[in-house]
């Protein structure tokens, strides 16, 4: 692993926040968020919605100002909650590739989002990512914690395959924890 936080005189979008192998071969690296990576974002924010908006019926436009409505939300209440968080696109192999927010205070870490998009999962990006958090919160001995919406069956497997358990279920989400062993 890579930790460059850059020197100031970077360009933010050229920083390197973190630099990892991929367990097949390639590089995975996070790179902070700017104002140009919105677009971006937003289609990554879309992708993950594509299959619970399937299932509605939309007249023309009104999928596009949904999505975008709820992105915009999502990123103000992160903002608020967690404003020292880290944002960072995912890069693969130099192909932007999803999104990770992670907050953090003295006693854990938050998994706030993780998201890649399709062409770019089952290639081992989510657990090199998982388990960098998975050392960071060992190394500095906090809690690791992530929610999980209750209907989405395969990020909780993935999760538990990763050492992560369910303290609680409030609403549509499982708050998953990762324990120090």
């Amino acid at each position: 692993m890579t930790i460059n936080p850059g020197n100031g005189d970077d360009l933010p979008h050229r920083r390197v926040h973190i630099q990892l192998p991929l367990p097949g071969g390639g590089t995975i690296v996070l790179r902070p968020v700017t104002k140009l990576d919105q677009e971006f974002l937003l289609s990554v924010y879309a992708s993950t919605r594509e299959q619970e908006l399937s299932q509605v019926e939309w007249g023309e436009g009104q999928k596009e100002i949904f999505l975008r409505w709820q992105f915009e939300t999502q990123k103000r209440e992160y903002e608020t909650r967690f404003p020292n968080a880290r944002y960072d696109v995912i890069v693969v192999d130099g192909q932007p590739a999803g999104r990770i927010w992670v907050g953090a205070d003295n006693e854990e870490i938050r998994l706030l989002d993780i998201a890649i998009l399709p062409g770019f999962q089952n290639r081992g990006v989510g657990t090199a990512l998982l388990n960098q958090l998975i050392e960071e919160a060992r190394s500095s001995n906090k809690r690791l914690r992530h929610m999980v919406f209750v209907l989405n069956h395969e990020a909780h497997r993935f999760y538990e395959r990763l050492g992560f358990v369910i303290i609680e279920e409030l609403g549509a989400y499982k708050h998953m924890e990762w324990h120090n062993q």
